[in-house]
């Protein structure tokens, strides 16, 4: 029988689904040694927020299978494993109408400075008619810039223009007809998206490329009064060059999902200014969706061992070897 080591916690339905396809090992990462060991006698694990690469895997001799329950996998030495010939394989489609959800409500969230106004009320500060210097801006009928439009922010494009009217423009290495013909998306450069949006949304996989994408000299190529959203992947932003931006005015705002380190220290400047709006990455952070990546990481983990799973697959060049 195949071993599966799980090193997430899993709803017990999802854990049950397993065992009646293989041996299962729970183990705890936080627990020195425990992952390193179970996976050398594995043939497939599941799981998220673990570093896998060759430290971890070295002695992992029979493993076939790597199920992240996530569409991101950073956190993969993906040539690693290709060298080794293990598969990886995620969760892109389950999640991408929840994290969307997510990303725009950050520009709502911003625009319309919710969060900000929702914890002035409850500190006991509306003891009268508010006034100009507490007003947001509109987003209907503003520019949405989509940096990255892939499924999630082809689904925001969607929201913003058929939602809110709003002009949508993207940057990308491919063209996305889709966007462009029901939604208006206009495909730009990223130093035109920069200037000409009220409203950046980075929706990009964080590669080498796209490491501090977003630094100085892109922060001061937007609007003083835009809005910098990130719901993708914290490194894709520069932090201390975002810090230093809002303090001084070189933008509006950001709303922000993610970060540089996770969870975001106390300490951090962010906390301290108003003009951010900062989430706990919660993108994909509802009951339903997180129940389906669970048992879409855990039927991809199982098809793959068994050869037959046709989607879902980070590196899918392995299988033709």
């Amino acid at each position: 029988m195949k071993k599966i080591v799980v090193y997430k916690p899993l709803p017990e339905e999802t854990i049950q689904y397993l065992r009646s396809h293989a041996e299962v090992t729970i183990v705890d990462p936080k627990q020195p040694g425990a992952l390193i060991e179970a996976l050398k006698d594995a043939d497939g694990a599941i799981g998220t927020g673990v570093k896998m690469n060759a430290e971890t895997l070295d002695g992992a001799t029979r493993l076939k299978v790597l199920s992240t329950v996530s569409v991101g996998f950073d956190a993969f030495d993906v040539d690693y494993l290709n060298q080794r010939g293990i598969l990886l394989t995620n969760t892109p489609d389950v999640l991408t109408e929840s994290t969307a959800d997510t990303a725009f409500s950050l520009v709502l969230l911003t625009g319309r400075r919710l969060a900000e106004l929702a914890s002035y009320v409850k500190a006991g500060n509306w003891t009268k008619k508010i006034a100009e210097d507490r007003f947001g801006v509109d987003v209907h009928h503003k520019t949405l810039g989509i940096i990255g439009l892939g499924r999630i922010g082809t689904s925001v494009a969607r929201r913003a223009a058929l939602g809110f009217e709003m002009n949508v423009l993207y940057t990308d290495q491919a063209v996305n007809a889709l966007a462009e013909r029901e939604y208006g998306a206009k495909k730009v450069g990223l130093d035109e998206l920069l200037k000409s949006s009220d409203f950046v949304l980075v929706q990009a996989p964080l590669t080498p490329e796209t490491r501090n994408l977003i630094s100085t000299p892109q922060l001061k190529a937007m609007k003083r009064s835009a809005f910098l959203i990130n719901a993708s992947r914290g490194p894709i932003v520069d932090e201390p060059a975002l810090i230093e931006a809002l303090k001084d005015g070189t933008i509006a705002g950001a709303g922000l999902d993610v970060y540089w380190e996770e969870p975001l220290p106390a300490e951090s400047p962010l906390l301290k200014l108003d003009n951010v709006v900062t989430l706990p990455h919660i993108g994909s952070a509802t009951h339903e969706t997180r129940q389906a990546m669970n048992r879409n990481a855990a039927e991809n983990l199982i098809s793959a061992l068994d050869g037959n799973l046709s989607a879902n697959m980070v590196n899918p060049e392995v299988l033709k070897r």
